[in-house]
């Protein structure tokens, strides 16, 4: 290789650095702005979530796996209109929207969260935004049975009854994929529990659903089209077995 091609490389490397750097500026200003929109009101004048707002914070958090607007707009909706407090399985963008929906009704958020490095940029923004409300628990994934799920803290340091579940979390490759947030939490889930299950277009989780729906005695629905989602409304749950 000679030197005007290793120069060539070098500068196309420094211009990759500089174009990554540019975009990860241009992402925490969208974000930023976006965050100063929402914690105003996430409310568009009809009542409903602004998805204007979200679709710029989802492009400034700049995640690929940040659950999507038509996803996340459902779970604010339901946290909005939660009698109780919310579980949120797996944490990221959803966390601190949670979190400030949960902080202006005077409800709380559970986050279970198996990768500490991403808890910490998580718990970074909660703080940075002052939301109290959500407690991140970092949760490591468990063997039970034919499964794996997160290590939840100890039941009598956790609400009595969850209302409302966000289950986005965690991986589709963890053995069993999301299967064992029913059979773990059930004996905390409360009798009118709503279960939002992201990724409802994955053969996996709507065979998870199914299988929850015969410990819950509900049928589950598919809902959206950008980005499907599967609700589940827990109506007449089996004793606690894992």
């Amino acid at each position: 290789m000679n030197t005007a091609t290793t120069g060539l490389l070098g500068q196309n490397r420094i211009a990759r650095a500089l174009d990554r750097r540019i975009q990860q500026r241009y992402h925490r200003f969208v974000f930023w702005r976006a965050m100063r929109r929402f914690m105003r009101s996430p409310w568009s004048e009809s009542g409903s979530i602004d998805h204007g707002i979200l679709s710029e914070l989802v492009q400034g958090w700049g995640n690929r796996w940040s659950a999507q607007h038509e996803y996340l707009g459902a779970c604010l909706e339901h946290a909005r209109e939660a009698k109780g407090p919310i579980l949120e399985c797996g944490s990221g963008l959803s966390t601190i929207l949670l979190g400030a929906v949960a902080q202006a009704s005077g409800n709380s958020v559970w986050s279970l969260e198996h990768e500490p490095k991403y808890a910490v940029k998580v718990q970074h923004y909660l703080e940075k935004y002052r939301l109290t409300s959500v407690k991140l628990c970092v949760a490591p994934l468990s063997a039970y049975d034919d499964f794996d799920w997160y290590t939840p803290p100890r039941f009598d340091q956790m609400p009595e009854k969850f209302s409302l579940v966000v289950c986005d979390g965690p991986p589709c490759t963890t053995r069993g994929g999301r299967y064992g947030l029913v059979p773990v939490m059930l004996e905390r889930l409360g009798a009118d529990c709503t279960i939002l299950l992201d990724d409802g277009a994955r053969a996996g989780e709507q065979d998870t659903a199914a299988r929850w729906a015969k410990l819950l005695g509900c049928v589950p629905e598919t809902i959206g089209t950008e980005k499907p989602y599967i609700r589940l409304k827990a109506s007449q749950p089996v004793p606690h077995v894992i």
